[in-house]
């Protein structure tokens, strides 16, 4: 049975940073599980930045979506996954296949796509739970700003809140990252 290992904070908190750092002092073998999409080049150049830190010893799988699939055919030889980020698994799962007027988009269309990534990170879950691989998965806290001015923003706080709830709720142990600082919270 798998462990998972939470690790919640705002943006450039230093989550990624004490993920990676947890990481080698627990376990020698690692995949990690990369779920952004480099648009442009700020984002190709913070994924770089990511590897350079990361180094060579890690299995890299890109991917957002069907993750329990994907990883069933990586994980016998490894001790552990780092999923970062569930905020841009959310992002992509809301976005990428979904051509929704935001601004406009009804409630059950936006109880779909909630459902939808919930089933995602649920799967995921139930696959940690029932192999002996553990996770460490990295989100950030949407829920500390102010309230996003666009609809698109609201419904991807709701949806994003929602999993990391269930993440938290899941996890075995739980942290909050701020400026570089952590604070474990199970």
């Amino acid at each position: 049975m798998g462990k998972i290992i939470y690790i919640t904070g705002g943006a450039r908190s230093g989550k990624s940073s004490f993920a990676e750092k947890l990481i080698q002092e627990r376990y020698k073998s690692k995949i990690y599980l990369a779920t952004a999409i480099p648009f442009d080049d700020e984002m190709k150049d913070r994924i770089e930045k990511h590897k350079k830190q990361r180094g060579k010893n890690w299995k890299t799988i890109e991917n957002y979506k069907n993750l329990s699939g994907i990883l069933k055919n990586h994980i016998e030889e490894y001790d552990v996954i780092l999923l970062d980020c569930i905020t841009n698994m959310v992002t992509n799962l809301m976005i990428i296949e979904n051509e929704y007027d935001w601004d406009n988009i009804s409630m059950k269309e936006v109880d779909s796509v909630r459902e939808k990534v919930i089933r995602e990170i649920e799967s995921v879950i139930e696959f940690i739970k029932k192999n002996d691989i553990d996770m460490v998965a990295v989100s950030n806290e949407v829920g500390l700003g102010l309230v996003p001015t666009t609809a698109l923003g609201r419904h991807f706080r709701d949806i994003g809140g929602k999993i990391n709830q269930i993440m938290a709720e899941a996890s075995d142990e739980a942290y909050l990252v701020v400026s570089g600082l952590n604070m474990r919270l199970k």
